[in-house]
């Protein structure tokens, strides 16, 4: 299954039933797990660690060199987990220092021309659309959905279950269950319609609404805002996520 016009370093381990295509490149200190698929044009790089049922298309290229004048050389992280598909031109850098990783949980899908750096954290079932570019040290929850050409800045925050739209830019973290959208990318309301479609039950949605009233619309500090939520809000594992969220944001969160 591995084509004989493609180059595979004889230091790279692949699983079973893997598929490298024709002129498809694979590293030295590669690991690449069962049943997944290299397409022509692409590249696996040192370092990278894949597991199972990962699709890589054309030209995409795994485990590049971190874009960080930090970054000294030597071997560094790309952690990728299962059933992840990486579309044409995608470009997933590894870590800067040994001690960090760059990781891509299990079952995103990265779509054509997206970009991940150094030290980004993307955890399990995001979606990330057309040329979005996603600076080093950043850090998405589960089920995140990006439309196309977003850019997030560096140590950006993403929480589970937000949508950020077409063209979005931020700097701050964005809270979990939202959509984002506009210049500045500011809160445009709770994504109601994808939480309802993933089973989250209509008093879940009620409370979530009501907490986000009272961050963007009391007028309140967001110290205030959480003390008046924990105070009016019923406390569920979402109502909880959302106070430890913004609790632990270094940067702030977007504007309403």
């Amino acid at each position: 299954m591995i084509s004989p016009l493609a180059y595979v370093d004889a230091g790279a381990k692949l699983g079973m039933n893997v598929t490298v295509h024709p002129f498809a490149y694979i590293d030295k200190n590669v690991e690449i797990g069962d049943n997944c698929e290299i397409m022509p044009y692409a590249s696996v790089l040192s370092g990278t660690r894949m597991g199972a049922n990962n699709r890589v298309f054309q030209h995409a290229v795994l485990g590049a060199e971190p874009q960080d004048f930090k970054y000294k050389g030597g071997d560094t992280l790309l952690l990728i987990g299962d059933n992840n598909v990486f579309r044409e031109n995608v470009v997933v850098n590894r870590a800067t220092t040994p001690e960090g990783k760059t990781q891509i949980g299990n079952g995103n899908f990265l779509h054509e021309g997206v970009h991940v750096s150094h030290d980004t954290v993307i955890s399990n079932g995001c979606v990330l659309g057309y040329g979005s570019k996603i600076s080093g040290n950043c850090f998405l929850e589960d089920f995140v959905i990006f439309g196309g050409n977003i850019l997030v800045s560096q140590g950006s925050r993403v929480g589970t279950w937000s949508m950020i739209q077409t063209g979005c830019r931020f700097r701050r973290d964005i809270p979990p269950y939202i959509i984002a959208a506009k210049e500045p990318t500011s809160f445009y309301g709770v994504n109601a319609f994808i939480l309802e479609h993933e089973g989250f039950n209509e008093k879940t949605i009620k409370h979530i609404g009501h907490a986000y009233r009272i961050i963007y619309q009391s007028n309140a500090s967001l110290f205030d805002s959480l003390f008046m939520i924990r105070d009016q809000v019923p406390m569920s594992p979402e109502i909880e996520h959302i106070i430890s969220f913004i609790e632990a944001s270094k940067l702030g969160i977007i504007q309403g």
